[in-house]
């Protein structure tokens, strides 16, 4: 079953249940979803969204979520920060399981030792190494202030 066909189904037992909200935010995931299939049929590809584009619209939606929060927490809005909270939360089940801190330090660590960069002026080749190995299961920012850290340790 694919993360789309999930979230109809999921859909359907949220309005046979009644909840709203869930049924409110689920319908947003699908035009998302549906809106990327329209996007690529423009491109000339016709097919299907596979399981990677549907994860990055995901985490997509996921950062405009979180981005929303923060502004609304600043704004004294926290009924609006409350309800991107809670499609953040329905955004994230469908997300595959992130890194701890712990396990994206033993990545760098692992790709520095490969890679032998000379320096801070590597940066880019090797978060380029680190988000292919991640494979979108850690958050790029986390990876780049474990790897400023690292590289800074390093020249010291």
């Amino acid at each position: 079953m694919t993360l789309f066909e999930q979230i109809q189904d999921d859909l359907k037992t949220a309005l046979k249940a009644k909840m709203m909200e869930r049924v409110q935010a689920l319908r947003l995931l699908i035009s998302v979803f549906r809106n990327r299939e329209i996007e690529k049929r423009g491109k000339g590809d016709s097919l299907p969204l596979t399981s990677e584009e549907a994860v990055l619209a995901l985490k997509t939606e996921a950062k405009k979520r979180k981005e929303a929060i923060d502004f609304f927490v600043k704004g004294n809005r926290e009924e609006q920060a409350a309800k991107e909270k809670f499609e953040l939360a329905i955004i994230e089940s469908y997300l595959p399981a992130q890194m701890s801190e712990e396990e994206v330090s033993r990545l760098v660590q692992t790709v520095i030792a490969e890679l032998k960069p000379s320096g801070a002026k590597d940066f880019g080749r090797i978060m380029k190494e680190l988000i292919l190995r991640s494979q979108g299961k850690a958050d790029a920012s986390l990876m780049s202030v474990i790897l400023k850290r690292v590289l800074a340790d390093q020249d010291s």
